[in-house]
């Protein structure tokens, strides 16, 4: 998972790349890029916890993250900023990657 969401943080850097450098795209890109890259470093994080509270709430961090990127990925599309079928793939994939972290996390809460 550590590889995937490491993967997954170098596509989103290569999409926000393509981002329009307006004002309103710079502000999404930096958005996008920064939630987008959390996802992995949080998770790598979470893999080297001190405790198992450190590690259910660097996991909780993770599904935060992810879901907060698919909401830029979701205003990208709907500001025409890119069209979906650019963004389709790595929404599906951060669709993903959250479940496998709601399902994850929910076990932990229980």
């Amino acid at each position: 998972m550590e590889k995937r969401t490491q993967k997954f943080a170098a596509k989103i850097v290569l999409l926000s790349q393509r981002l329009p450098h307006t004002p309103e795209g710079l502000r999404i890109k930096d958005q996008l890029t920064g939630s987008g890259t959390s996802v992995g470093a949080n998770y790598r994080e979470a893999n080297r916890a001190r405790s198992r509270r450190d590690f259910q709430n660097k996991m909780h961090l993770c599904e935060g993250e992810c879901a907060e990127t698919q909401y830029w990925l979701e205003v990208i599309v709907d500001a025409k900023m890119l069209e979906w079928e650019i963004v389709k793939p790595l929404y599906e994939e951060c669709s993903e990657i959250l479940g496998i972290f709601t399902a994850a996390n929910a076990k932990f809460d229980q």
